[in-house]
């Protein structure tokens, strides 16, 4: 599939094209109600052609990835029916799977749909803060519906590969249910701590003055989209108020304890966090796929990144991504490396500590 069609060109729609982009011979054309961004991915060289008006400049593409709010994927579906060829795949990248799943049924053999959620993103939401390499080693879920031939599926999950995504087939409602304990009720819970600061401080704002470190860190994701996140929210309500119900329990335990001085209990609801929290690793068996990772504690000085890269060049060792670790309260290391398989992490891991670098695994 070379002919690429996306709708809306903001965060993950610019960041697919971006992505494919890096390969030749993909032609890629965009439909996107503003236009600023449709010309700034033109003069990009991401996209060849695009219309903030017309849709039928996606005619010809083999597979359109619908880049919206959910509620709106099923109207741009219809606009699209009497463009498209038999064999076009349609595919949306919805944080939410099963409503618009049943929705899409409804359109019945007339369409190849195949349901996708990139895990991957930020709380910015434009064009200009798409990145090529957003998807890297991120999970990539994918819901075919029974319409679907298996050569369509496979040919998406192939493309899906070349923007170093993995994809993972899921049932669009285990996928709600999962995504509301991990991402959707999470936004809320930092939303709800912002709006409890906001409402606390008092007039010399000495909360909103010393807020830093782990409070920003937690409630980064409080600047999102609110658009997008009210729109998720009323989508995905049965499973998020099921996991609300769930935390409420959780808080009111805390509160309990603190209020009956109970440090034993109050311990517990701590260390039970820690655990399961430090148990989050690459190397688990009940992974879906495997990332191979590893820290490097090292001290924070200009050109520390460049140095390891060529370190790890020099001997061969191919790096998929590598980073600097914002908050030493959440990993041991300060940099972070992404490897592309086993071997390469233990050579790299050998390679570094053999040069005095502190190297851990998670």
């Amino acid at each position: 599939m070379k002919n690429i069609g996306i709708i809306g060109l903001g965060l993950i729609g610019g960041s697919i094209a971006k992505s494919l982009k890096r390969y030749d011979g993909y032609v890629i054309k965009a439909f996107n109600r503003s236009r600023p961004s449709i010309d700034a991915a033109i003069a990009d060289g991401i996209i060849d052609d695009g219309s903030a008006e017309d849709i039928s400049v996606l005619s010809g593409s083999e597979i359109i990835f619908i880049c919206t709010p959910v509620d709106l994927i099923p109207g741009y579906v219809d606009k699209l029916l009497p463009i498209i060829d038999k064999d076009c795949i349609i595919t949306d990248v919805g944080s939410t799977k099963a409503n618009i799943y049943r929705k899409m049924l409804g359109f019945g053999d007339r369409i190849n749909y195949i349901g996708g959620h990139p895990m991957a993103g930020s709380e910015q939401t434009s064009y200009k803060a798409a990145k090529p390499f957003l998807l890297e080693n991120a999970y990539y879920v994918v819901a075919p519906s029974p319409y679907v031939k298996k050569e369509y599926v496979d040919k998406f999950t192939a493309l899906i590969e070349l923007t170093g995504a993995v994809p993972i087939v899921i049932d669009p409602d285990e996928h709600d249910y999962t995504v509301a304990a991990i991402s959707h009720v999470p936004h809320i819970i930092a939303a709800s701590l912002v709006n409890t600061v906001k409402r606390l401080d008092g007039e010399q704002g000495l909360m909103h003055a010393l807020a830093a470190g782990g409070f920003k860190d937690i409630t980064r994701i409080a600047s999102s989209s609110p658009e997008v996140w009210t729109g998720i929210c009323l989508e995905n309500k049965v499973h998020i108020l099921k996991v609300l119900e769930s935390f409420k329990a959780d808080i009111d335990s805390f509160a309990q304890a603190i209020a009956d001085s109970d440090a034993d209990a109050l311990g517990s609801c701590f260390a039970c966090a820690r655990d399961y929290r430090n148990s989050f690793s690459s190397k688990l068996p009940t992974s879906y796929a495997t990332s191979f990772e590893l820290y490097v504690d090292t001290a924070e000085k200009q050109g520390i990144i460049a140095s390891v890269a060529s370190i790890l060049s020099l001997n061969n060792i191919n790096i998929k991504s590598i980073g600097v670790v914002a908050n030493r309260e959440y990993a041991n290391g300060i940099l972070r490396l992404v490897l592309d398989s086993k071997e390469a992490k233990e050579k790299c891991h050998d390679l570094l500590t053999r040069m005095n670098y502190t190297v851990y695994d998670k």
